[in-house]
């Protein structure tokens, strides 16, 4: 990592999964001093960015040298504790399954540990007229080596 990312947030891989720092500001939250739910939906699109980023892509080369975009295709959200102001949560983000024109990722939202938001989401490569585009070769290979980088532990 280097030195803009580290001061940036883009986040470290481990175990095959991406993990984004995210500290939790005034702007994130509602009347109670909760994160507010749709806020954590952002935090997993920074996620993703970043990983992408992490990957040595980022939307506007994929747009610019492929043609393509991700668009979120499903998103399932089970919401089990609540975050509040200036908590210091971590976006771990992993590639579960790779098909044709789409990725399906996990993404945890976590706090000391403990599981905050989980997260399933499926992201469809798509052209920017709107139709299904194959995932780029080299977006796939990436999404690919972290699958395989991943440590299972029984």
């Amino acid at each position: 990592m280097n030195e803009f990312q580290a001061s940036h947030g883009a986040g470290v891989q481990r175990d095959g999964a991406h993990i984004l720092p995210i500290r939790v500001y005034y702007e994130d939250t509602d009347d109670a001093g909760l994160v507010y739910y749709a806020n954590y939906l952002k935090f997993a699109e920074r996620a993703r960015t970043e990983l992408l980023r992490t990957l040595g892509f980022d939307h506007r080369s994929l747009k610019d040298n492929s043609g393509v975009a991700f668009a979120v295709r499903r998103c399932a959200a089970d919401y089990r504790r609540p975050a509040r102001l200036d908590d210091r949560l971590e976006v771990h983000t992993r590639v579960m399954a790779l098909r044709g024109a789409s990725v399906e990722m996990e993404q945890i939202v976590k706090r000391d540990g403990a599981d905050m938001v989980a997260m399933e989401i499926t992201l469809a490569c798509m052209r920017y007229d709107g139709r299904p585009a194959r995932l780029p070769a080299d977006v796939r290979a990436s999404f690919r080596s972290l699958m395989d980088s991943r440590q299972w532990t029984a």
